[in-house]
């Protein structure tokens, strides 16, 4: 976008944001060069410019906040690194999963059915998924970074999108109930 440090169009989130293409990244350093990259594109800076220049401008902003929502977060960088290696997602057409992962997924929510009301039994959940979404992780780490194996990969994304839907359903019964009990 400046002369000192053009941004290329073809650029992947990763490149943009000069990171190694890979699932385990830094994140205070995606902050920081997010911040850096806006106060390279933020559209405030170009007020004096022709208006072509202000549309590029706004353009490689949104840009720039697009490649930070998808990288800032594991399951999203995980998702946008599995397309890069021609691996999509595809999670609303595709649900399938390991039955054992599915049991337990079952389980949780029979769980969760139970623990209507009583805080330390959602609480008990909410760290078993805590435990098991770290444990998927790791292995979409691995399985990224270490092993090159974009199939494993895939499934672990998928499997931490499910756990992340869960974990948030957890979560809303947790605080509905400290409201109610906390008014």
């Amino acid at each position: 976008m400046t002369a000192e440090a053009p941004i290329s169009l073809q650029a992947n989130d990763f490149q943009l944001f000069d990171i190694p293409e890979q699932f385990k990244v830094d994140s205070a350093l995606i902050s920081q060069r997010w911040k850096a990259l806006q106060a390279q594109t933020h559209p405030d800076n170009f007020v004096a410019s022709d208006a072509a220049t202000k549309r590029l401008a706004m353009q490689w902003s949104v840009r720039v906040n697009e490649a930070y929502q998808r990288l800032r977060l594991p399951i999203s960088r995980g998702a946008y690194l599995s397309e890069l290696r021609g691996a999509p997602i595809n999670a609303e057409d595709n649900t399938a999963m390991p039955a054992a992962f599915l049991m337990q997924q079952m389980a949780w929510r029979e769980a969760l059915d139970d623990a209507q009301g009583d805080l330390s039994e959602l609480e008990d959940l909410a760290d078993q998924t805590r435990t098991v979404k770290g444990e998927w992780l790791s292995i979409a780490e691995q399985a990224f970074d270490r092993d090159g194996d974009t199939a494993v990969a895939v499934g672990a994304i998928r499997a931490l999108m499910f756990i992340e839907r869960f974990s948030k359903d957890v979560n809303q019964q947790i605080d509905a109930l400290t409201d109610a009990t906390n008014p």
